[in-house]
């Protein structure tokens, strides 16, 4: 008789992976060991609370994306947040306030929410809701960044509080970064990359996964290059295309398997250093985790969605609480009538269904 698959337990026991992974990782670094020891208590607690929840029929995700800003100071080439016009170069009037971010950070807190993964636009542009995040220490806050915006005010936010965790975006070597961000661009970052190294800061990259960059991206040279400059974590996410034609850049079956031997090696040959893949492989974890099972998505102007590759809301954190937002109808749709676990092509599941997301949201 085929095991049935527990979603909460296969959520938290990741949870406890990457702490334990990372805890691993800063050996060497005794102000960043001594916040991930205390954070691994909170981490323990905020899986009791979801357990409690779980028994009570509520899944609560671990995870959850902020998009705490609408603008940006780069224009990337082939950036799905200006594709879905959700980026723009000035800030929208009706974007969340610092303080409302602050709520609901809190309220995830309560909810035994254990990462918030802040994005953009460009996430640094707001210090004010980087304040916010550093008063919660019981959460960590991974912010994905372009780095350009790292100067001594950040350094010395970042400095006092570990559980904000700056997370550089980088294409691979120079060509392809400058390529696709910007003339200069890749130098600029491995300028910030010593700087955070210096300062004793933990800091990790993000990299976009194409069918053209993966064998590069996955190389121990492009590795051994960041691990020279102190990086001590790699988030691979997988491309997900902006729109039809670039579908054959995003990974699929093949690329996904070829990724998967890739970081059993490298966690092998990097010991000391974290992997994170993203969304990584559906079929261990029951289906696409967006819409609540395992993450969702608070656009800029609070709206609640799916997830950043699906720009579709029919509930807005301005008149709910964060409890609320996670049984949007649209939500409970997309789980209940089978979405997020049915087979697709490559890239993104609900890439793929988008005018069923559309439909539902209405």
């Amino acid at each position: 008789m085929k095991k049935e698959f527990n979603l909460e337990g296969y959520l938290s026991n990741g949870v406890e992976n990457i702490v334990k992974n990372a805890m691993k990782a800063t050996l060497t670094n005794p102000e960043e060991s001594l916040f991930l020891a205390k954070y691994a208590v909170a981490s323990r607690k905020a899986r009791s609370l979801r357990q409690g929840a779980e028994a009570k029929g509520e899944h609560i995700p671990p995870f959850l994306i902020s998009s705490i800003t609408s603008s940006c100071n780069l224009h990337c080439q082939g950036c799905y947040a200006r594709a879905n016009h959700a980026c723009h170069d000035a800030a929208a009037a009706d974007q969340l306030k610092g303080t409302e971010w602050g709520t609901i950070f809190r309220q995830a807190k309560e909810l035994g929410i254990g990462f918030v993964l802040l994005a953009g636009g460009e996430p640094l542009l707001r210090m004010d809701v980087m304040k916010e995040a550093a008063g919660i220490q019981e959460i960590m806050f991974p912010i994905f960044t372009n780095g350009t915006m790292i100067g001594e005010d950040y350094l010395k936010l970042f400095r006092k509080n570990r559980n904000l965790l700056p997370v550089i975006s980088i294409e691979g070597n120079q060509t392809g970064t400058d390529q696709r961000r910007g003339e200069g661009i890749y130098q600029k970052l491995m300028d910030t990359m010593e700087e955070l190294h210096e300062s004793g800061i933990f800091y990790g990259v993000s990299v976009t996964v194409t069918t053209e960059n993966l064998p590069e991206v996955f190389s121990e040279t492009f590795l051994d290059g960041l691990y020279q400059k102190g990086c001590k974590l790699v988030f691979y996410v997988e491309y997900v295309p902006v729109d039809h034609r670039t579908r054959e850049l995003a990974p699929g079956d093949a690329e996904r398997e070829e990724m998967a031997k890739r970081l059993v090696s490298l966690r092998s040959t990097y010991e000391d250093m974290l992997f994170v893949s993203f969304p990584g492989d559906e079929k261990s974890s029951g289906g696409c985790l967006a819409a609540g099972r395992g993450f969702f998505h608070i656009n800029s102007h609070g709206g609640a969605e799916p997830c950043p590759f699906s720009p579709y809301s029919d509930t807005s954190l301005k008149e709910v609480p964060l409890r609320e937002a996670l049984h949007s109808p649209l939500f409970l749709r997309l789980q209940s009538e089978g979405a997020l676990l049915e087979e697709h092509a490559g890239g993104c599941v609900l890439f793929e269904k988008e005018e069923l997301v559309r439909q539902y949201a209405q």
